[in-house]
């Protein structure tokens, strides 16, 4: 009796909604809400979770778009609501060859850009589970049910065997694309674990007989088990004794390569399919897409692409762009960072890059040329590239080691909680979404209400740097390596542009790791020494008919006391190279001998005669 009369008390206080129910106490977990959705679909649990992973690593990134107007843990994607794209790189305004031995170029790039047919997954999704399209953005469990009905529906017939579905996985993505169903059989096979950006754990276990094809591309530079093309980019003569898009070289036996520069397109996968391939345009090595990580190849690796606003560092670099957008403020995609890693790894390997932040650099940690182009250069992939995680795939972490107290540290953030509040991603003085960041902010003061630091190459006029998105002048990022200029409590201090830069460093929670290298810092009796962009030989290294480059130091001072990381000791160089004919192209080799730094947010030089090396432990 007394069990009944329970009960119905229980009732009636549910029914008068004065008591959650049980279902609304305890929501099912993510997990829960995987499997349940293969069940009703027919999709084989591993399948599912396996997409959804190289999709977005199982995150709903709190219902914004991914660079490729993916949303939620399925990726579903809605360009009517991501937008369409400005023009091609337009965060900056850079002459993307950057040498001074030809005049600027700045060609016009489309006004608008028709994203790929692709990009509308949603609306199909949502017909099939029956909800709005705005359900399926900001519901992470509606949005695994549209995925789940979606890769079924690539699937006529409905077999058990994880196996069996690998051209419906290929089919996801949106391009047939094989290279991603190896991805995602290649999860499968490892398994794989982690916690959410909402705190959701979620495991795929080991899927035994899952097995990625084992294909070598033909006619392209790249790694076994990609999808990789070629998009070649034309090397034409133009009026006016002009010619693009980039230059014949014979790297490395010309020049060594020495960097990667890692960018984004700022623009949608066909654009830049279609820029690449004007010769009147700009160019880059490689494309990767985001939504399965197509790689389309432009210019050999040999030859030099005018893609880094740097001409020393285009001479010696490879470029890669990734579909996506550093303004938008969006996330990239984990079948991107896969392949991007894998063809990193390819191309340090085959060159001898070293798999650091020294060397794998992004766009916003080139370097400008002189004084006037350090305001105008490009700052992709943005601070929303995850840094951590890239070299986490490309077996390289970005940990830091040495001893507590070490003079040199390793900004280390967790990307996830780490979120500083950048304004400016979809329109001027309108915060950013809150998301995850390698970027680390400094100050002035070991305070947080303390001003940003100066950056007077950036910011010529005097006025202050801002938290806005593109301004790069007071931060520093994941893997990236500063001298220790100060400690105060959980406050920590480096150089940086000439000043000491704090940011909050508290046990527990550490912000950067302690390290070991090098440190430079000017000779006895020099009070201060100049800092370049380029390292350019002396002039009298030039030979006759080719003019000697000017070397111009940055408008920063690097003064006595003051120590930065080094990346190398490298050689003078100068790729002559202003005529069609690649016969008539020099290499200029000084007897200068330069020092790369960490100087600010970007990479700089210095000259090996005016400081001395110092090791930091």
């Amino acid at each position: 009796m007394v069990r009944r009369s329970f009960a119905v008390l229980t009732s009636a206080v549910l029914a008068a909604g004065l008591l959650a129910s049980p279902a609304a106490q305890a929501a099912p977990s993510r997990q829960q809400v995987y499997a349940d959705a293969a069940q009703e679909f027919g999709v084989p649990e591993s399948v599912l979770l396996g997409v959804s992973y190289l999709e977005s690593r199982w995150d709903t990134n709190a219902g914004t778009p991914s660079t490729g107007a993916g949303y939620g843990p399925m990726h579903l994607t809605d360009l009517r609501t991501a937008g369409k794209p400005g023009t091609h790189h337009d965060e900056g305004t850079e002459d993307a060859r950057g040498d001074d031995a030809r005049p600027a170029l700045k060609p016009q790039a489309p006004t608008t850009a028709e994203p790929p047919a692709g990009l509308q997954t949603i609306d199909e999704a949502a017909k099939l589970v029956g909800q709005s399209v705005e359900t399926l953005r900001s519901d992470a469990t509606q949005n695994i049910r549209g995925g789940a009905a979606l890769l079924a529906s690539f699937q006529r017939n409905r077999p058990t065997a994880p196996a069996d579905w690998y051209d419906a996985i290929a089919k996801y993505a949106g391009a047939n694309n094989e290279a991603f169903a190896d991805e995602v059989f290649e999860t499968m096979a490892t398994g794989v674990a982690r916690t959410t950006d909402d705190g959701q754990h979620v495991q795929l276990k080991a899927t035994p007989g899952v097995k990625p094809k084992d294909k070598a591309p033909t006619g392209v530079e790249c790694p076994r088990r990609v999808s990789c093309t070629s998009v070649p980019a034309p090397y034409q003569e133009l009026p006016k004794n002009d010619y693009g898009n980039h230059d014949k070289a014979n790297r490395p036996e010309s020049q060594k390569v020495t960097h990667i520069v890692i960018h984004d397109t700022e623009g949608y996968w066909d654009t830049a399919m279609q820029l690449v391939q004007d010769p009147t345009y700009v160019s880059w090595h490689y494309t990767i897409r985001s939504s399965d990580g197509q790689i389309a190849q432009h210019v050999a690796t040999k030859d030099v692409a005018w893609q880094a606003g740097n001409w020393y560092i285009n001479s010696k670099s490879i470029g890669i762009e990734h579909e996506g957008f550093a303004a938008k403020g969006t996330w990239y995609t984990e079948a991107m960072y896969r392949a991007s890693s894998k063809l990193v790894r390819y191309l340090a390997d085959k060159y001898d890059v070293p798999l650091d932040r020294a060397h794998i650099i992004g766009h916003d940690n080139v370097p400008g040329t002189t004084p006037a182009t350090i305001p105008g250069m490009h700052w992709d992939p943005g601070p929303y590239w995850d840094w951590s995680h890239y070299f986490d795939l490309l077996g390289a972490p970005l940990k830091g080691f040495g001893l507590p107290g070490s003079s040199l540290v390793t900004i280390t953030p967790d990307f996830a909680t780490n979120q500083p509040a950048f304004v400016g991603c979809e329109k001027a003085g309108v915060p950013c979404p809150a998301r995850g960041s390698g970027a680390v902010i400094l100050r002035t003061e070991p305070r947080a209400d303390a001003p940003l630091l100066k950056d007077v190459g950036l910011h010529p006029d005097g006025s202050n740097t801002t938290m806005g998105v593109s301004d790069t002048g007071s931060r520093v990022t994941t893997g990236q390596k500063y001298a220790v200029a100060d400690r105060q409590g959980d406050w920590t201090a480096v150089w940086y542009l000439g000043q000491k830069g704090w940011f909050l460093n508290p046990r527990g929670a550490r912000t950067a790791s302690p390290s070991f290298g090098m440190v430079a810092t000017p000779k006895a009796g020099l009070a201060t020494i100049p800092v370049y962009g380029r390292a350019y030989p002396e002039a009298t290294a030039y030979p006759a008919g080719i003019t000697p480059q000017d070397v111009v130091p940055f408008p920063y001072t690097l003064a006595a006391g003051q120590k930065y990381s080094v990346g190398g000791v490298v050689g003078s160089e100068y790729y002559w190279a202003t005529t069609f004919d690649p016969a008539n192209h020099v290499v200029v080799k000084g007897k200068t001998k330069y020092v790369q730094i960490q100087f600010g947010h970007r990479i700089a030089f210095v000259k090996a005669d005016d400081i001395r090396l110092v090791p930091a432990f």
